[in-house]
């Protein structure tokens, strides 16, 4: 079995080296990942703009076949990965994305790189994986890790279809974990503010910060609200943006040129 994986925290991440060792016991891995930080860059691809790929060391990916850094986005990332391995005869089977270094929960899944990464092998008609531990600076990536491997083989039976699965566990030792439960995304929400970061009589640089606020309205099955509780979870993704009752009005709308 062929795996690639990337990320959007860059190739020198400790979540991507852990989900490589991980899945290194499953199958050939081939790591394509962001040269640097690309968190938030949903499903962003370079147009007109030139990629660069740097073959690394095997020393410094000891679990992966092969392993390259991109000059360009996440998706960027998985796009060529799926092509450059194509061009050696290498078909990828599954595509995994993380793990993450930051929850994918609720509405953020919209700005997240990894997720939008995983989506990226998914539009190519290929299983896909986001993997995410809840916290910006993680300690215990074993239930990520855990969760990853056990996934694989439901996931190889999915079909595709633009469908993406989202594992999110919370930064703790795995024997505390509660269980695992699926989920449902709900909105997220932060109290979100513009640092000024530099002011001349011209021009403002502001840099954006916020902090997630607990919502009341949260359902029992959502999974921001679950991940608190100390559950992991996993929702299903699917990149279908019809509003089917919106085009039901639409049709009923006499509309001449």
């Amino acid at each position: 079995m062929n795996i690639l994986v990337s990320n959007d925290d860059g190739i020198k991440a400790e979540g991507i080296r852990r989900l490589a060792e991980t899945l290194s016991g499953l199958g050939d891995v081939y790591v394509f990942a962001p040269d640097s930080q690309r968190s938030a860059s949903s499903q962003a691809l370079s147009i007109g703009r030139d990629i660069t790929i740097i073959q690394q060391p095997h020393e410094s990916f000891p679990f992966a076949k092969e392993a390259y850094s991109v000059s360009g986005t996440p998706a960027d990332c998985v796009k060529m990965g799926i092509d450059v391995l194509r061009r050696k005869g290498i078909e990828t089977d599954i595509v995994y994305a993380g793990i993450n270094h930051g929850g994918n929960l609720g509405s953020d899944t919209m700005y997240s790189g990894t997720v939008s990464a995983a989506a990226e092998g998914a539009f190519e008609g290929k299983p896909a994986v986001a993997v995410s531990v809840n916290s910006h600076t993680p300690t215990h990536f074993e239930g990520c890790m855990a969760l990853a491997a056990r996934i694989l083989p439901f996931a190889m039976e999915m079909k595709a279809g633009g469908r993406v699965i989202s594992i999110n566990a919370p930064d703790i030792p795995i024997e505390e974990v509660k269980g695992v439960m699926p989920a449902k995304m709900g909105e997220v929400k932060y109290d979100q503010w513009f640092e000024v970061i530099d002011e001349t009589e011209n021009s403002v640089t502001y840099r954006y910060a916020g902090l997630p606020v607990e919502s009341e309205n949260w359902d029992r099955d959502t999974d921001a609200l679950l991940i608190r509780k100390g559950y992991a979870t996993i929702a299903m993704v699917q990149y279908d943006l019809n509003d089917y009752e919106g085009l039901k009005e639409i049709e009923e709308w006499e509309i001449k040129l």
